[in-house]
This record gives C-alpha cells, sequence and structure tokens, in this order.
C-alpha cells in the first residue's frame, strides 16, 4: 500500500528581500497562505503599495501535494518570471506558499536568460531567508461516548496522542480530536472496538 504523504513543507511568516540586477530593483516577497482569496488580497495590496512598478510577478502552490499552482509572468517575456519563481518553490518542496517579485526596471534590458536568473535568484534569496516549517496533514475525528466508556476511551488517546481540539463531559460525552492522516485509521478502528463509542470523521 502506498505510503500516506501527511506532512509539507511551508513558511513561517511573510520574507523579503531586495535583489538588485543592472539597475533593475526585485523586491521580492514570500507569504504563507491558504486560499487563492488570500492571495488576491497579498497580491491587490502589493500593485496598491507599489502601484508605479514596472511588473508584478509571482507564483503559487497550495495543497499539502502543492496540488493547485499558478504562475504569473505579469507582462515580462512569457516564461522568464512566473516559471522560473515555481520552479524555485517546487524545488524547495513548499507549498501554501505565494512568492511575489516586484520588479523596477532600471533602464538596462536584461534579455531572456538574464531575467529567468534574476526571478530565479531572487526567489532563491527570499526563501533562504524564510523560516521553513514542516506543518502535518490532519484528520479531525468527533468521539462521542458515555461516561462509562471513559476509561476505555482515554486509554486509547494516552497510547496515540492525538491533538485535542475540544471536549465536553456530560451525561454523553464528546471529543474533537485532530491527528495526522496516516495515524488516524489506527485511531479510528481502536476508538471503534470501545463499547458505547461513535466516530464521526469531520474531514
Amino acid at each position: 500500500m502506498a505510503e500516506v504523504k501527511d506532512s509539507y513543507l511551508t513558511i513561517a511568516e511573510p520574507a523579503e528581500i531586495i535583489y538588485k540586477e543592472r539597475s533593475s530593483k526585485f523586491l521580492t516577497y514570500a507569504y504563507p497562505v491558504e486560499t487563492e482569496e488570500e492571495i488576491k488580497e497579498l497580491l491587490d495590496a502589493l500593485r496598491k503599495e507599489y502601484y508605479d512598478a514596472t511588473h508584478h510577478c509571482y507564483a503559487y502552490r497550495l495543497g499539502p501535494q502543492g496540488e493547485l499552482f499558478r504562475a504569473n509572468d505579469d507582462g515580462e517575456p512569457s516564461g522568464t518570471a512566473g516559471k522560473p519563481i515555481l520552479g524555485q518553490l517546487l524545488s524547495s518542496e513548499l507549498t501554501n506558499c505565494l512568492v511575489v517579485v516586484v520588479r523596477y526596471f532600471g533602464g538596462t534590458k536584461l534579455g531572456v536568460s538574464g531575467l529567468i536568473q534574476a526571478y530565479k535568484e531572487s526567489t532563491a534569496e527570499v526563501i533562504a531567508a524564510s523560516n521553513i516549517i514542516e506543518k502535518t496533514v490532519d484528520r479531525v475525528i468527533k468521539v462521542d461516548f458515555s461516561y462509562i466508556s471513559m476509561n476505555g476511551v482515554m486509554r486509547i488517546i494516552k497510547e496515540m496522542s492525538p491533538r485535542i481540539d475540544e471536549q465536553v463531559f456530560d451525561n454523553l460525552c464528546t471529543m474533537q480530536l485532530r491527528i495526522r492522516e496516516s495515524e488516524a485509521d489506527i485511531l479510528i478502528s481502536k476508538l471503534e472496538k470501545v463499547e458505547g463509542v461513535t466516530v464521526e470523521v469531520k474531514n
């Protein structure tokens, strides 16, 4: 059976650097992102702040496997900006990450290979300046059980150490647990063996 990949690399907080190449200035920003809506807001804010810049080129990857991605050259020759930015995200295996390069043209043309190199280099530098972290892909599990099943449930929780998001202990006890994707099925099957327990997978 194929191993479940249940973790990914992203960045902890925004990072920025300034890269200069033959009087052109490349202001490079990296952001941790979760949604396309967030990406749109960040791009709009940068376009507003640097309204006089020549180009706002970017690339992003979203999803634990980076399954959603986009590269944009914003008027630079095709494939010279977005693609090298995306290439750096791929080679660093980063996802849920947006990199925007705001370029101010300095009067000297860089040529196709010069542009590719500048966008690649500026992205590599901002990634190097970022705090890269590993995050897990978690499954959220809701467990309902009667008070008499408490010991059995708590024994499994102690053994498997899922994160407890919330818990209510009453006549009917409810817990919301979060655990890595690769361990979720084991946790579910152990809980289901305890009498008086109902398990519901939330995501």
